[in-house]
């Protein structure tokens, strides 16, 4: 019995050394040695895809594809009989959160390892691959109670993008000099996906195809570690977690200890091989749409590294100390932490799976509901960003409830209604809730990395309420009825009329304007044949529209395409407000629209704009490069958008003010706005500082106190009322108020002449996120929205950028307005 066993043991072992040097390396299946040249995304996938068809460990899963058409896989890597039972165990790691019902005995973890978010970060998907090889070849024994899941490459268009400008641009040998083009990415960087997003911050918020798809099958596993791998600038040493403060307040006391713990297990690592490295400073735990955040507020150990590197690194750079950092080097550093982290999991498993299970306890949270109200589209915009998340939401009409609310901020009575939409804390991802819905975050210190505030009623112009006592439902969980519109043709109608108050209503609008209709609008509320409209609303009268061939059957079509209500009238004499024919029913003309784009322009700017035109209005845009500017007849536009950090020169600024002197109209965002501050012949005025009392001793102040005191002239991302015209064409589809995420502290004066649309009052409300007391100084009174007229044309600033990351969607009809009704 003794012999057999023997036998089988060396028999294993010998399969097992068999089994190691079948499997190639990344460097033997490449061709090259690893950290000699950047692999292209499709050779990561292929020796993924290879280990996967070698390997009883290892499988691979397609999730989706990115806009440019390539392919976003997920990598599981396990024990054999683990990976025979991925399904059961899935499920089984679901009961654990009570998202699938039933009790849990699973000792199986799960640890996440997420590459090359940014993808000029490259060395990240390098390591992916000898983080594959090494777990299946060198740590089996790891695979036992353990399932990690590798997504190799996060933001393969960006990654490709940098890849083939640096395989392009090299040096052969590399050269090392940071002066040289090689060193020196052009605009607009690897970093962003093919819209230029920041993948990275899109977590929660979920804009962008790649982020849509993740969630997918991040939700079918819910890990309990998720590391995100990054780089940082040449100089940085390593960094691993434990993050740095804020953390949010719904993060616990194991999440907090386990990353220390995981944190010191790093450096037992590195401070063997004399690598450097820092912890606990710089990027904290706080804005939600992080790729450490997110999972950390689903429960995970959320984590970020950030290797020294970025996209100026290439393969070889020389860095203050005079030595040379390789991607060698940044490959080895980022398989160390990868290892490192599921080494530390793999001891703690059976802790780590019970603190994970207590996390999805919501009890102790102050409110148990929130409860929103408003447009039915807006409501449905909500359910959508829920529905991406897997949140659970009801209906409940004619509860007595005492809410708080967001607008007053008192506690009332409140009766619901058939059409609010209610989210329930009590849920599996209830903490979430918690996150996206709560009116004003908790700092811990006002030195963040990121915004401070993001609350979804605000940035979805809802009404919000909370509860504290729990809402008894009628039924279980309900999908809100979406109204679906079949429109009739209606021939003897003398007009088809359609609202103006959400955002989606522009993207039937510009269907119309590209089909060639014409279409009006109404300045003026009014009313007719029974049914109220107010301004902005669209008005396609059949007797300025002979030129459509099957003019009724061409506008049905659109509006059912777009599932829009029409109202149809058979007359232009109106009750209320002014007739079809009146001058306050004014043509909306198409527009042949332009956006900077290039050197000296933000690309994350530029690439809400284009994302915005082609995914939600989906009406033409025309990009033209900053560096041929001087050379471009602008006469051929009608409208010109000058993206966030856009700085134009005394020659350029000439033009523009030429552009808008001859009819054409600028939409100036965010600092863009201050190309025209305190411009001569321009009406825009910077706020004027108020004098600190205490300036004259800011040179008293400590120097580990510098950064404290400064921050207080900062704004870091935070909500702001501001009030409205809302009788100006801008501001159509409005009411007399406005919440805005405001994103610094610059400040202007409100216009002397020309229309102050939006602005923040003598008596402004900081509704939540933090602002400086200084910066604070300077915000009453100031511009929010603002019209300048020049010549026969227009400049409309927006010192907001409301199309910020695309989630904050109550401010993109004021982006509309200022394209289409001014």
């Amino acid at each position: 019995m003794k012999n057999f066993r023997l036998s089988l043991l060396i028999c294993t072992f010998f399969t097992l050394i068999s089994f190691a040097q079948t499997i190639q390396s990344p460097s033997e299946f490449l061709g090259y040695e690893l950290g000699t040249q950047f692999t292209r995304h499709h050779k990561i996938i292929d020796y993924f895809n290879y280990v996967s068809s070698n390997s009883v460990n290892v499988s691979l899963e397609k999730y989706g594809e990115t806009n440019e058409h390539r392919p976003l896989y997920v990598s599981f890597i396990s024990s054999e009989e683990n990976s025979k039972n991925l399904e059961a165990i899935r499920k089984a790691n679901l009961q654990k959160t009570g998202i699938i019902k039933g009790e849990s005995d699973s000792e199986i973890g799960i640890v996440w390892l997420s590459y090359n978010v940014h993808g000029n970060e490259a060395s990240a998907s390098e390591a992916a691959m000898l983080t594959l090889y090494k777990l299946i070849t060198e740590k089996q024994d790891w695979l036992k109670n353990t399932v990690v899941i590798i997504d190799p490459c996060l933001n393969p268009d960006g990654r490709d993008r940098y890849v083939n400008w640096y395989n392009q641009t090299k040096s052969t040998p590399y050269n090392t000099n940071p002066d040289v083009i090689e060193h020196k990415e052009p605009w607009p960087s690897g970093r962003p996906n093919h819209y230029l997003f920041d993948l990275n911050r899109d977590w929660a918020w979920a804009t962008q195809i790649e982020s849509q798809q993740r969630l997918k099958i991040y939700n079918k596993w819910m890990p309990q570690v998720h590391v995100d791998f990054h780089e940082q600038f040449i100089n940085n040493p390593y960094y691993f977690a434990p993050a740095a403060e804020p953390f949010h307040e719904i993060i616990t006391t194991w999440q907090r200890d386990f990353q220390t713990e995981i944190g010191k297990n790093h450096a037992k690592h590195f401070d063997k091989e004399g690598w450097r490295y820092f912890t606990k400073e710089s990027f904290d735990l706080l804005y939600p749409s992080y790729g450490d955040t997110y999972p950390t507020y689903m429960g995970a150990i959320g984590m970020t590294y950030e290797q020294a590197g970025h996209g100026m690194a290439g393969l070889g750079i020389v860095t203050d100390n005079k030595t040379v950092l390789t991607l060698k080097d940044r490959i080895a550093h980022h398989t160390t932490t990868g290892l490192s982290t599921i080494e530390v999991a793999v001891k703690n498993t059976s802790k780590m799976l019970e603190e994970y299970a207590k996390f999805f306890d919501n009890s102790e949270l102050k409110y148990k509901n929130y409860i929103l109200r408003g447009a039915s589209e807006k409501i449905q915009g909500v359910v959508n960003f829920l529905q991406k998340h897997e949140i659970d939401f009801y209906i409940s009409e004619g509860k007595k409830v005492k809410a708080y609310n967001y607008n007053t901020k008192t506690t009332e009575n409140f009766t619901t209604n058939k059409n609010d939409l209610i989210i329930s804390t009590n849920q599996p991802k209830g903490k979430m809730v918690k996150v996206l819905f709560e009116q004003e975050t908790q700092l811990s210190t006002p030195i963040t990395y990121d915004i401070t505030a993001w609350s979804l009623p605000y940035a979805y112009g809802l009404q919000g309420f909370a509860t504290e006592n729990n809402i008894t439902f009628d039924s279980e969980l309900v999908e809100v009825n979406k109204q679906n519109y079949t429109n009739k043709i209606a021939e003897n109608a003398y007009a088809y009329l359609h609202k103006w108050n959400e955002v989606s209503d522009a993207e039937l609008l510009g269907d119309l304007l590209e089909k060639g209709f014409n279409v009006r609008f109404s300045y003026k509320d009014f009313s007719v044949e029974g049914n109220e409209f107010k301004k902005g609303s669209l008005i396609i009268m059949r007797g300025e529209n002979k030129h459509i061939p099957n003019f009724d059957a061409v506008i049905v079509e659109i509006a059912n395409k777009l599932n829009k209500k029409l109202t149809t009238t058979n007359t232009g004499f109106v009750a209320t407000g002014a007739d079809f024919g009146s001058s306050n029913v004014q043509l909306i003309t198409s527009k042949k629209i332009a956006v900077l784009a290039g050197e000296g322009t933000s690309s994350l700017s530029f690439g809400e704009i284009w994302h915005f035109f082609e995914k939600q209005l989906k009406y033409p845009l025309n990009i033209l490069n900053t560096a041929n500017l001087n050379r471009i007849d602008l006469t051929k536009y009608q409208v010109l958008i000058l993206p966030n950090s856009y700085r134009a020169n005394e020659q350029t600024l000439k033009k523009l003010n030429s552009f808008a002197s001859n009819g054409g109209k600028i939409i100036a965002l965010g600092s863009a706005v201050n190309n025209f501050a305190d411009k001569e012949g321009f009406g825009l005025k910077k706020q004027k500082t108020k004098e600190d009392k205490d300036a004259k001793q800011l040179n008293l102040i400590p120097f580990d106190q510098r950064e404290n005191e400064s921050i207080k002239n900062a704004i870091t991302g935070s909500i702001f009322k501001s009030t409205v015209d809302a009788s100006h064409p801008l501001a159509f589809g409005y009411e007399n108020n406005y919440y805005s995420l405001k994103q610094s502290s610059t400040s202007y004066q409100l216009l002397e002449s020309g229309y102050n649309v939006a602005y923040f009052p003598e008596n402004f409300e900081h509704v939540s996120g933090y602002a400086g007391s200084n910066a604070l100084k300077d915000i009453d009174n100031s511009l929010l929205f603002g019209i300048e007229r020049k010549g026969s044309g227009t400049i409309i600033y927006m010192v907001d950028n409301p199309l910020f990351r695309s989630f904050w969607q109550n401010g993109k009809l004021f982006f509309v307005n200022a394209i289409f009704l001014n």
